[in-house]
């Protein structure tokens, strides 16, 4: 007699979990869709920023727009609807049209309630809003009364012609409902208490998995749809589904090659023999599957009459879920195909999941048990039993573990450098060589703690925020031209990547600051609007930190794109310091060296939150003084991340192809290899220490040498590693008092490590901030450690 320990219970519960995730057909949500009456085939496009759709029609391969990331796709009879990322909004095109476009309809949008899975029939559309599991339809079936009532919500869903089937959650039984409710009331009797696990809906029946794994099929059978081979339908025997009008066709486990019948045997063909598929979608009168080995689609069955194989960009396996795959898996090279967002969950444990090209099986190295002599206690047997019980909820466990520990990102962007010229960057004597000869001057306080333990790499404030929701609203630029008096001249508040900000008030009194969009018809500049403008609210709906800027908002309509932040009273650092009417302590809060230094750090903080604690970590590549906003507080936060990427540290050679930044800021490691990497932002903030202690400007004009520009690094490096620091302190500031000294001799060294010529020689953020910290306690009166911050020094991280 088979014993079922307890522990397997999670993982039933587990792949339940999973399944919203995994159905595919003719009637639910997927990453490929059938519009069956146009002959379109759409999918949503893998390694790319954003998980865009592209569609096959008539020879010609059509881009959707809006050019947003979705989440899943599915196709009606004339047309198809995708789900945006977050499930938030819901878009339908008609194909239908001969047109080389298709025109984006939304149909649903809500931030409170957004939906969790869509399902598509001939010609009406259904989802689950999540949270409370509840159905809801729109155009073939709209009225409420036939949705069902009175139920606690439902898992799945699926549709087909005039009628819909889910799942509900607690029961795991079907429910029908639908225009045509003779044929729901047929199929829902059908299936009558079998606990199912799945449901996919062709035409006027339904198929699915029960609780057992066994093939189920109810409805009519006008062509034997549901007669499937009875042999082969063991609890193992399928995989994956779909369905059409009068045919059902499904993927063997054993082999991943594909089966159909009904359909008076016309999609049995033998271009599918020896082709393995991951999944299927299902027309009404043609069947289409993504191809295992090249990631390309494949359409068959006496409607399709287009190309074989579909020349589509590669579309996903699968779509891309933030939460932990089930027993069966991570699709290999998920990450990249995912862009670093999220993980493709393998669908069936009983074939292997196909292995990425040039990379060898792995075989696990043979572990003998050591000898030991027979078990005759029962006592002993019922030990070990509970031991393997225990044992085995660890291992599923820790395997859960080790795959989140190494979920990477993939590196993305390509922006351009904000100013059209480079300054040569030279030191004079500031070399490396030059600064441990003998002719050097003795350095005070040159060597700096470097804070390596993994005590020290906290957060050190604000929270994590990858796990909360993004609660961007979505504004009409209506509201937003309103906001800003039509955005008016006397409005303006400044500039970022790509836009011009603007100072406004919402109708509801909040004050925000809005950016928008570089108008212009150049497709280039379109191109790297629309660029600097996704990558913006993908980062900062994802973060969320005390000293990062907080996104409210954004607005998409056509070629308008705008970003609406909360409003930072203070304006930027920038601002406040090479303000021409800025002429001395009195004139301006931040002519003192604490609140400098408290600013510093605060940027610091915000810096090393992106490097070390956004889940993937996160490279600004645009920290400046600008990007510096103070709020009513005083409070420092890090803004603008048009040009940001994820940290190719979890990638492997990235190289950009074109170096961006603002200049005087850019590290010069990154413009001349092109290689970027979080040390490039450490170069950045280097820059902005060297303006609070200076004054000046990152690039300026100096009497001293003819007028020419010079950069604040070439300026300040000489006369800091002469040990004339004093030299070329802001003289806007009263001269630093005895314990104020200690905190900006620490600041200038902390600078000058932080834009050394070379990443490897340059601290992280975590040393800078633990550092600049030690600054602010010296300006606090706090002598702890005073003296001793002469005598240590930062390490190199090569």
């Amino acid at each position: 007699m088979m014993i079922i320990p307890p522990f397997s219970t999670i993982f039933f519960y587990v792949f339940l979990l999973c399944l919203p995730h995994i159905l595919h057909g003719l009637g639910s949500g997927s990453t490929l869709s059938i519009s069956s009456s146009t002959s379109t085939v759409c999918g949503i496009i893998s390694s790319e920023f954003n998980k865009r759709i592209e569609c096959y029609k008539n020879g010609n391969l059509i881009k959707i727009q809006p050019n947003i990331s979705y989440d899943s796709i599915v196709g009606g009879g004339t047309f198809f609807c995708g789900l945006r990322s977050g499930g938030k909004s819901l878009f339908c095109w008609d194909s239908i049209t001969n047109s080389s476009t298709f025109l984006p309809k939304r149909i649903y949008f809500s931030d409170s309630s957004p939906l969790k899975q869509i399902s598509v029939g001939d010609n009406h559309v259904c989802g689950i809003i999540n949270g409370t599991n509840e159905i809801k339809c729109w155009r073939g079936i709209k009225g409420s009364n036939q949705i069902p009532s009175g139920v606690d919500g439902f898992q799945s869903i699926s549709s087909g012609f005039n009628f819909s089937c889910g799942i509900l959650i607690n029961s795991s039984r079907v429910r029908c409902w639908g225009v045509d409710r003779a044929l729901a009331s047929e199929i829902e009797s059908q299936f009558g208490n079998f606990s199912m696990l799945s449901l996919t809906a062709g035409g006027q029946h339904v198929c699915g998995f029960n609780s057992s794994g066994f093939l189920i099929c109810k409805g009519k059978n006008s062509a034997k749809q549901l007669d499937f081979p009875f042999d082969l339908n063991q609890s193992s025997g399928f995989s994956n589904l779909g369905l059409g009008f009068d045919y059902t066709c499904a993927i063997r486990k054993s082999n991943g090659t594909v089966l159909c019948w009904g359909g008076n045997g016309a999609y049995a063909s033998n271009l599918t023999q020896n082709v393995n598929f991951e999944f299927l979608v299902g027309g009404m009168n043609f069947v289409c599957g993504f191809i295992t080995r090249n990631s390309s689609v494949l359409c068959w069955g006496p409607g399709w009459l287009g190309n074989l194989e579909l020349p589509l960009p590669k579309i996903l396996p699968g779509p891309c879920i933030q939460s932990q795959c089930s027993k069966c898996g991570v699709y290999p090279e998920s990450q990249s195909l995912c862009f670093g967002f999220g993980n493709i969950c393998v669908t069936s444990c009983s074939v292997p999941p196909p292995l990425p090209p040039s990379r060898p099986p792995f075989q696990p190295p043979l572990v003998l048990p050591p000898e030991s002599p027979p078990l005759t206690s029962k006592s002993l047997r019922r030990g070990l039993l509970a031991f393997a019980i225990v044992g085995s909820i660890g291992a599923f466990f820790g395997i859960c573990t080790i795959i989140y520990c190494l979920y990477t990102g993939v590196c993305f962007g390509r922006k351009k450098v904000h100013n059209s010229v480079q300054p040569t960057i030279t030191r004079g004597g500031s070399s490396n060589n030059a600064r441990n000869s003998s002719n050097s001057p003795p350095l005070r306080s040159l060597t700096i703690r470097r804070q390596g333990s993994l005590a020290f790499r906290r957060q050190r404030s604000g929270t994590s925020s990858t796990k909360h929701p993004d609660r961007a609203e979505e504004f009409s630029f209506q509201e937003l031209a309103l906001a800003t008096d039509n955005f008016s001249l006397e409005n303006k508040i400044g500039s970022g990547s790509f836009g011009v900000v603007y100072r406004g008030k919402l109708g509801d009194g909040r004050e925000v600051a809005i950016k928008r969009g570089e108008i212009g018809s150049k497709p280039k500049k379109y191109q790297e609007k629309e660029s600097a403008f996704e990558s913006e609210l993908a980062f900062l709906s994802r973060v969320h930190h005390k000293h990062l800027v907080r996104l409210v908002g954004y607005c998409e309509e056509r070629d308008e794109r705008l970003l609406v932040y909360e409003y930072m009273k203070n304006g930027a650092l920038y601002d406040h310091l090479h303000d021409k009417s800025n002429v001395g302590k009195d004139f301006s809060v931040i002519n003192s060296w604490k609140i400098r230094i408290k600013i510093a750090l605060d940027a610091a903080r915000g810096i090393e939150y992106l490097h070390n604690y956004a889940v993937p970590p996160i490279i600004h590549r645009d920290i400046k003084s600008s990007n510096i906003l103070l709020d009513s507080d005083w409070t420092a936060r890090v803004s603008d991340f048009g040009l940001s990427l994820l940290s190719p540290e979890s990638a492997q050679d990235f190289r950009p192809t074109k170096a961006a930044g603002t200049v005087g800021y850019i590290d010069p490691e990154y413009y001349g290899l092109n290689v970027v990497t979080a040390k490039s932002d450490v170069y950045g903030l280097g820059v902005v220490l060297l303006e609070l202690l200076t004054g000046k400007r990152a690039i300026f004009r100096d009497k001293n040498s003819d007028g020419d520009p010079i950069s604040v690094v070439d300026y300040a490096v000489p006369a800091i590693l002469a040990g004339k620091l004093a030299m070329i302190l802001d003289p806007r500031v009263d001269p630093p008092e005895s314990n104020e000294s200690e905190a900006v001799e620490l600041v200038a060294y902390t600078a000058l490590h932080c834009v050394n010529l070379e990443g490897k020689d340059r601290p992280t953020m975590t040393d800078i901030v633990a550092n600049l910290e030690r600054a602010l306690n010296h300006c606090n009166d706090s002598h702890d450690s005073m003296s001793s911050a002469r005598f240590l020094s930062f390490g190199s991280d090569s």
